[in-house]
């Protein structure tokens, strides 16, 4: 199931991220895929804010994994700096996938083969248009039968 939203202003993307978040559930792991710039910190802000998370949220490119507490423990991975599989692998990367928190993944692209099958996938592409603020598609992709079941597309409707 593939659901796409069209944001016009890195607020609206915060937005998406809280209706998304609301839906999120113990064990879902979310894989972030875009260039830089694209919204991928901002889209995990407001799945945080959704998640009823109220700590300051930024990328954790040189820490790698950042933890906070909300209505679950949320996972936050930045994989910018990871060159192969195997660092995730030292870092016990199964331990949070595998876990009752919420695992939000940027560069996800870079470790694609070890998601589990059951995953949600967010696409972020940025238009810079002269005049406007940024302008970004977000594609929603559900993969796996745990996760279908869901009314994701109340995403587009709130």
């Amino acid at each position: 199931m593939i659901v796409t939203f069209l944001s016009k202003h890195e607020h609206e993307t915060i937005e998406w991220g809280k209706n998304l978040g609301r839906l999120l559930a113990p064990g879902d792991v979310i894989g972030l895929f875009g260039d830089l710039g694209s919204g991928k910190t901002k889209t995990i802000q407001g799945i945080c804010l959704g998640l009823e998370c109220h700590d300051p949220v930024t990328s954790p490119t040189f820490t790698i994994i950042n933890e906070y507490q909300g209505k679950y423990p949320i996972y936050h991975f930045d994989l910018y700096r990871i060159d192969s599989e195997q660092e995730l692998y030292d870092l016990g990367y199964e331990e949070y996938f595998y876990d009752e928190g919420i695992c939000l993944i940027e560069w996800a692209e870079r470790i694609q083969p070890l998601l589990p099958s059951d995953h949600l996938e967010i696409h972020l592409k940025s238009f810079f248009q002269p005049g406007m603020d940024n302008v970004r598609e977000i594609v929603l992709k559900i993969l796996g039968s745990k996760i279908l079941g869901r009314d994701w597309q109340v995403i587009q409707r709130r």
